[in-house]
């Protein structure tokens, strides 16, 4: 079992959905992905910051699931960054309302000592700049380092962003995302470009249409399980990123196969995420929930076909 170190935002949500709206929860890509993979019983440590405005109890929920959080710098008389966003009826499309960076804008990561040797780095959706400077901290090179990135770094900061994807071994975005990196509509196309660019494996995530994971011209899907609810999409993406990355952390093992096996735990984990606001469904999530609906997606998936 390798250990995973967590780069990314811990921050306040205000979300409006066509189900509800709440006021600040707890948001940010570094809490989804940190208790997405803690269903693995992975040892994990989160690299952030945020403001002496964030409440103590959310801290001791990370630590609570065995998420080693000494490198989640608290600024004293700072805030912590600040996201608010309203969903349209069909939950695939948003509005931003408001995003505070506060302390996030002058973020100098550190990574701890005992983590310096990670077996998986998770880049969850940051400046390239602080991405990058996660990497070179590393004293000895992780067997995977996973990037999760969007569209506004790729309009705002496309060179620093090529140099992380150059020294990656897994991407993560969405279809929207992998057409503008690569000039591809095609996504075949856009996979293969996005290969010559850096990255080993490409995951391009298509919301309730399933995940994409392409690797030296073998590519495996994997569909989003049809729900009956779906209450608020935040952090599905950050909490898939999660999952994948647990499992692997897991089962120390970064083949093909088994990379098809980690699509499958982080779609399943992402299933779970959008049925509650913000981390409220991971926080309380059983292994007896997790274990049924992965034999769910087995059954939506497997078939017995006569080839003549």
């Amino acid at each position: 079992m390798g250990k995973l170190l967590i780069v990314g935002s811990v921050a306040f949500d205000a979300i409006e959905t066509p189900f509800g709206k709440t006021d600040k929860i707890l948001g940010g890509a570094a809490p989804f992905i940190g208790l997405a993979a803690s269903k693995f019983n992975v040892e994990s440590a989160i690299v952030s910051v945020v403001g002496d405005d964030f409440p103590q109890k959310y801290l001791d929920l990370l630590a609570e699931n065995n998420i080693d959080i000494s490198a989640i710098e608290v600024v004293e008389g700072g805030k912590t960054f600040f996201w608010s966003g309203k969903y349209h009826n069909d939950l695939n499309s948003r509005d931003t309302l408001e995003t505070q960076l506060n302390v996030l804008a002058d973020f100098n990561p550190k990574v701890p000592e005992n983590f310096k040797d990670a077996e998986i780095v998770m880049l969850g959706n940051l400046n390239p700049s602080v991405q990058l400077s996660v990497i070179e901290q590393m004293e000895v090179k992780p067997k995977l380092i996973v990037l999760d990135t969007m569209n506004f770094w790729m309009d705002s900061f496309l060179e620093d962003l090529m140099e992380v994807i150059a020294k990656v071994d897994v991407i993560t975005i969405n279809d929207e995302e992998a057409r503008q990196l690569s000039g591809e509509y095609s996504l075949v196309k856009a996979a293969a470009k996005i290969h010559t660019m850096g990255p080993k494996y490409v995951v391009i995530k298509k919301g309730e249409h399933g995940a994409l994971l392409f690797h030296n011209g073998n590519v495996f899907f994997a569909p989003a399980l049809p729900l009956e609810e779906v209450f608020d999409p935040t952090g599905a993406g950050d909490t898939f990123a999660g999952g994948f990355s647990g499992y692997l952390a897991k089962t120390d093992d970064y083949s093909f196969e088994n990379m098809k096996n980690a699509v499958i735990h982080g779609s399943n984990l992402a299933s779970f995420n959008v049925e509650k606001f913000g981390t409220k469904r991971l926080q309380n999530l059983s292994h007896d929930e997790v274990f049924k609906r992965l034999k769910q997606f087995k059954s939506l998936t497997q078939f017995d076909i006569k080839l003549t």
